[in-house]
């Protein structure tokens, strides 16, 4: 568990390590729709929000599903927050989360503003813009790009993407920066580089992004890798006072 100290805001990724699932799942897995175990998973849940110092109560959930929404979240929320792909809030409490297994975990935050996000960037996602929605969405809540901070967490690598070269360009052309050529020497995305470039863009000049690579790297989970498997994940509060 990589820990983000950035107060008064918080960040952490997991990793796949320190949980009670077995089998393709072992251990970590923090993912609710992926086959595992529902006990294992909500003791994996819970084992976090006491690392966390939280009520997993706290935690706010997405049902991914690779598009460009965004929703504004403002109470705790007995159910994943349906079909979007990003979450924004500026209630100190609520502890934003988002999955992944090779997609590009996305954490935003503008302390001045005290507005923070989780995005779930995949290939398709990110190709429509969930990113650059998400930075317009927090911008109407009165973030500024200038005094935004963007974490940007392990991901499937440019080295280790493959996509065939009409899909590649395409991403390309809709998420410029992307387009790479993988350690196989084929066509390949690196979707955090596409996004890292598309922030500087949109002003977010405080930009981390973590290199590891999700699929090279089996401490992570990768659905590249493995098809069937957890996920880790990405989380994002303002603490309360």
């Amino acid at each position: 568990m990589t820990d983000q100290f950035s107060r008064p805001v918080r960040q952490v990724f997991t990793s796949r390590a320190g949980g009670h699932s077995t089998g393709s799942f072992r251990s970590f897995n923090l993912g609710d729709h992926v086959g595992d175990d529902p006990q294992a998973v909500q003791a994996n849940r819970a084992r976090l929000a006491q690392v966390l110092g939280l009520d997993p109560a706290q935690f706010v959930w997405m049902e991914q599903v690779h598009s460009h929404n965004v929703s504004v979240v403002n109470t705790r929320q007995s159910e994943p927050v349906a079909v979007t792909d990003a979450l924004v809030t500026q209630t100190p409490g609520l502890a934003l989360c988002v999955l992944v297994a090779d997609c590009v975990p996305v954490l935003l935050h503008d302390v001045q503003a005290g507005v923070i996000a989780a995005v779930h960037a995949g290939r398709l996602g990110a190709r429509n813009g969930i990113v650059a929605k998400t930075v317009a969405t927090m911008i109407e809540l009165g973030a500024q790009p200038h005094a935004m901070q963007a974490l940007l967490g392990p991901a499937a690598s440019g080295t280790q993407y493959e996509l065939p070269r009409e899909m590649a360009l395409d991403v390309e052309k809709h998420l410029p920066g992307s387009l790479t050529t993988t350690a196989k020497g084929t066509t390949g995305v690196d979707i955090r580089a596409g996004l890292v470039r598309q922030l500087l863009t949109l002003g977010v000049r405080n930009i981390e992004a973590d290199p590891r690579c999700t699929i090279t790297d089996e401490s992570f989970f990768s659905y590249r890798r493995e098809g069937k498997t957890g996920r880790q994940a990405g989380v994002i509060w303002l603490p309360e006072s």
